[in-house]
């Protein structure tokens, strides 16, 4: 089915319902759908597609949180339920292992090097859209899978389709507010050419609304999932000391280069985060992190200088459809930028490294762009990719800029 069946959804079709149902649910859960395509029609045909369907959990940690109520069980309850209301079976795969050695690895290793990691987009490239796309199309023997993700695909439901020398281009969700293709600017084209988006053409609202007629208000109610996943209500710090130790170091004023208060370790801090230390006549937020010494220099005011950059340094950039004009290697080359998913886009310039990565130049300083983090990089409504900001240029503050920094306050 092409993609504006479903801007026009018509709850009488009932595989386009189980479509819709099981990315609902792989929105709030781990769980996808195996579309095994028995016909193909023209964009302009409303109804021709026809779907087996199977519902597969997919389970990557294994801890209870600190109540003692483990979320893996309530998800995998709720896949349970809408399978079954769905009539549907459900099949499930554990790449717990796969999770640690790949993503929850990596991301204690940033931490002790003084990085912030995003294990969202870990996880999507290694297992979600690796580990899990193999086992659904070559285990199962699915033709594609189809996620909860608000975002979108060039080819839509076409997947068997493709053009080989053009690939698929993904592309940001109708709904701007739940675009999802910055976590997903590091899957791979082999998995985007399996992978369909039932919600990208859909509001929350209107998500919301198909699940409760139809007799779903239990996914309809369920409350958004935020923050790390694994981590589920608990304290971050408290968290991170199970599998981090402790390491003492010093606040340090950016501007003085004195000692204002002390801390347990940097991997509990980020670069623009606020750091509540008593005494002091002003707010300070973090502008520098040295993992070597333990020192954290940090700044007054959430607009100084030394918290803003308009350079910085990545790795080389993952390109999600090579064969464009960003087919590599890319010397240069002109995109929009952001590096949290609800920043406003930004433009910027790239121009290739000797060691593969790349010297990134923004249009305008922003503030507390972080190392650790994904550099993702835009054309109009097309997610071209990402790159890991390995290092920053100096900020304002270095460059003899003194004056404090105006900036929108959603970036603050």
């Amino acid at each position: 089915m092409g993609q504006q069946c479903y801007t026009q959804f018509d709850p009488v079709m009932m595989e386009d319902m189980r479509l819709n149902f099981l990315a609902m649910t792989r929105q709030e859960l781990d769980i996808a759908i195996l579309a095994h395509l028995s016909c193909g029609i023209h964009m302009d045909t409303a109804s021709h597609y026809t779907y087996d369907v199977v519902g597969l959990f997919m389970r990557n940690w294994d801890v209870r949180d600190e109540t003692g109520k483990c979320s893996a069980e309530q998800d995998r309850e709720d896949a349970a339920f809408v399978c079954k209301h769905l009539n549907i079976p459900l099949y499930e795969v554990d790449f717990i292992k796969q999770y640690w050695n790949e993503v929850f690895s990596e991301m204690l290793r940033d931490y002790q090097n003084g990085l912030t990691p995003n294990p969202d987009i870990l996880c999507n490239r290694h297992v979600k859209f690796n580990h899990f796309v193999n086992y659904a199309t070559s285990k199962l023997g699915g033709h594609a899978i189809a996620t909860g993700h608000y975002a979108r695909t060039s080819v839509g439901y076409n997947v068997d389709q493709i053009d080989s020398l053009q690939g698929v281009s993904l592309l940001c969700a109708a709904d701007q507010d739940k675009d999802q293709t910055f976590f997903l600017s590091q899957i791979k084209q082999w998995a985007l050419q399996h992978t369909i988006f039932p919600l990208g053409n859909l509001t929350k609202s209107t998500v919301k609304e198909i699940a409760a007629s139809a007799g779903m208000e239990r996914l309809a109610l369920k409350k958004e999932s935020m923050g790390i996943c694994f981590i589920g209500s608990r304290n971050f710090q408290d968290f991170i000391e199970e599998y981090i130790e402790p390491k003492l170091g010093n606040f340090k004023d950016t501007e003085s280069g004195k000692v204002v208060g002390t801390h347990k370790g940097t991997h509990y801090w980020t670069l623009g985060q606020r750091c509540n230390l008593p005494g002091l006549p002003a707010a300070y937020f973090v502008a520098e992190i040295n993992p070597n010494t333990q020192d954290i220099f940090v700044a007054a005011g959430t607009d100084h200088p030394a918290l803003f950059t308009q350079t910085f340094l990545t790795g080389p950039i993952h390109w999600i459809q090579q064969r464009s004009v960003y087919t590599p290697p890319v010397k240069e080359f002109e995109a929009k930028f952001r590096f949290q998913h609800k920043h406003p886009l930004i433009g910027c310039s790239g121009t290739l490294q000797n060691t593969g990565g790349y010297h990134v130049t923004l249009a305008r300083p922003m503030r507390a762009v972080t190392p650790g983090q994904y550099a993702v990089f835009y054309s109009d409504n097309v997610c071209l990719g990402s790159a890991r900001i390995l290092k920053l240029g100096p900020s304002l503050y270095k460059l003899g800029v003194s004056d404090r920094v105006e900036f929108p306050q959603e970036l603050s």
